[in-house]
């Protein structure tokens, strides 16, 4: 009696079979998330193209090696060549048990080498046993060794008749692409979540199990588009579900943190009471939830949070109902804050693998969300500030107001604007606050000169327009240091208004500046300025520049002066020798010598 209830229950336990098995394709109609693949096959068969090497890639659990053996039992039932094999045939039996002599399916991943592979290429001249085709299954083909690629390339593109090779690889990228120029390649895609939990609901119902839909999509989204993981996880919360599973076992038994706790830990967080928040999470982590699970909870979490406030509730996104999830907290915080906080979680994941503690890691995370509600991207930086511009640019237009004579400087300081005369709602930046900010050379640099605008030197003056004591306007384009000439005069003496020309056109024309320094005596006759210079490159750059430096002298004596410059007598004779002028001019410039011919 003893050995017969042991006999009994090794039956038992031979008859249970775990779902992803029980529940394997056996039809193109029964594949799911490829129709495009399923399709494919079916009109192939129906129209008998049949081709003579597929490669099936694609994520795994995805039913790559299904398709292949129900390709298989298309091709070889006896009631077919058939799109809808029967099942019920010696053929078809004998590849659902996969015990046909026929159809071989081989692991790529223990044959590499290729030894392996001559063994198929011997194999293959012998036709099939009972079956129409002989069909080769290679599981995993990326693992094969260069060598073994290389000695099917001749079998695959010339196989007899009756030979079928169907290849399948998570890596399609190792595939050597000789070998995929000779095969018709299908890509499997990832099954999308709501036909995984559709699927998980009728396993539950073969089986007499009730599944609530948060704990079916939970699973289904936790099995990432593969339909096998998506099996080996719901037989696992099956089995501790008690003939009924929900979203709180599976939380319990497996050490999640449910909607409800990421609700009141975040509204902690919203409100800024971080104390509260850091003790909330040591009550989870005492409980002995673990941090990377607890992380990609609160990660999961942010990124419902961030489509909620997008306007997406599609549940099977969310994987529960968008009404769980807490209203202050949606509220509270802007799409940018949110995008900032998962970017924090995704970041932190990252980060705790090389930290010293990742429990500081996860506080100090947390303490950030306390005051995520402050946080300004640096978009919105720059909106403000282009929002305050027109503001500033406008206030600053009606407080300066051009003046000619020694008043203007008083009437600068009389109207401009004070740090705290800001226009009302703008925003409000420390550098306009009343404080008062430190020098911007503060450590010893130099102070910047006063400036004074380019456009203003440069052009053309009306007759008494220019003043040399008078304070610029400022305006758009590039500056120069104003000259300091308040203490000239028109009988100034010619010598000191050449020095402080030179010093403020070092300022705006170094190279005219050097060529003035290499002038020799000025002498003013009536309404004009005489001088003369030895070098024929210098002497050309003052004569480009002699307009600038007779406007500069008219505005300094208050008439009109005309600049003069001449070649002296030396250089005039030496250029009547027979050197060309532009090997004088280079000459001169680099201060060298002729040591040859010309």
């Amino acid at each position: 009696m003893l050995v017969e209830s042991r006999f009994f229950v090794y039956l038992l336990h031979m008859a249970y079979e775990v779902t992803a098995t029980r529940r394997r394709p056996q039809r193109f109609e029964d594949l799911v998330g490829q129709e495009f693949v399923a399709d494919t096959l079916r009109n192939s068969i129906q129209s008998g193209k049949i081709a003579h090497a597929y490669l099936f890639s694609g994520p795994r659990g995805c039913g790559k090696t299904s398709t292949a053996r129900i390709l298989a039992k298309a091709l070889n039932c006896q009631k077919g060549p058939s799109a809808t094999p029967c099942g019920e045939c010696a053929a078809c039996k004998e590849i659902t048990a996969g015990s046909s002599l026929d159809v071989i399916e081989i692991d790529g991943a223990s044959n590499t080498s290729v030894n392996d592979v001559r063994q198929i290429k011997d194999e293959v001249l012998f036709p099939p046993n009972s079956c129409r085709y002989k069909i080769y299954i290679i599981d995993e083909v990326h693992m094969l060794s260069t060598s073994a690629f290389n000695a099917l390339l001749k079998t695959i593109e010339e196989p007899p008749p009756y030979a079928i090779f169907i290849f399948a690889t998570t890596e399609l990228q190792k595939v050597p692409a000789t070998i995929k120029s000779r095969c018709q390649q299908f890509n499997f895609r990832l099954v999308p979540v709501e036909k995984i939990k559709n699927q998980l609901a009728a396993a539950a119902t073969e089986i007499g199990i009730k599944a609530d839909d948060e704990a079916l999509y939970w699973i289904a989204r936790e099995a990432t588009g593969s339909m096998r993981d998506s099996y080996t996880l719901f037989d696992q919360v099956a089995a501790f579900s008690d003939g009924e599973i929900t979203y709180d076992k599976i939380r319990d038994k497996l050490g999640l943190v449910g909607i409800d706790r990421l609700n009141e830990l975040f509204t902690l967080c919203v409100r800024e009471q971080s104390a509260d928040a850091l003790d909330k999470l040591d009550g989870y982590l005492q409980n002995g939830v673990s941090i990377e699970q607890l992380i990609t909870n609160c990660a999961d979490y942010l990124r419902n949070l961030l489509l909620i406030k997008n306007g997406v509730t599609k549940e099977s996104l969310l994987g529960q109902a968008s009404e769980r999830f807490s209203r202050e907290v949606i509220d509270a915080w802007s799409s940018v804050q949110l995008e900032r906080a998962v970017d924090i979680f995704l970041q932190l994941y990252r980060d705790i693998r090389y930290s010293l503690s990742p429990r500081y890691e996860f506080e100090l995370a947390i303490s950030r969300l306390c005051w995520l509600g402050e946080y300004v991207s640096a978009a919105e930086v720059k909106k403000a500030v282009d929002g305050v511009k027109p503001l500033l640019l406008k206030q600053a237009n009606g407080a300066v107001q051009p003046q000619s004579g020694t008043n203007q400087m008083a009437a600068q300081q009389a109207t401009a604007p004070t740090p705290n005369d800001q226009p009302t709602g703008m925003p409000q930046f420390t550098a306009l606050s009343g404080q008062e900010a430190k020098h911007p050379f503060y450590d010893g640099g130099a102070v910047p000169p006063v400036q004074f605008t380019a456009a203003e030197f440069f052009s053309e003056p009306e007759e008494g327009s220019y003043a040399p004591d008078t304070e610029p306007v400022q305006a758009e384009g590039p500056v120069f240091q104003q000259p300091e000439r308040s203490a000239l005069t028109p009988s100034a003496p010619i010598e000191q208004v050449r020095k402080t020309l030179i010093s403020d056109f070092s300022e705006r024309e170094p190279l005219s500046a050097s060529a003035l320094m290499h002038t020799g005596p000025w002498t003013l006759i009536q309404n004009t300025v005489q001088t003369d210079i030895a070098n024929a490159f210098e002497h050309q750059q003052l004569q480009r520049q002699s307009k600038k430096i007779a406007d500069y002298l008219s505005a300094m004596y208050g008439r009109q002066i005309e600049f003069r410059i001449n070649l002296t007598q030396a250089q005039t004779e030496s250029a009547k020798t027979e050197l060309p002028i532009a090997v004088q001019i280079v000459r001169d410039t680099f201060k060298g010598s002729v040591v040859g011919d010309v």
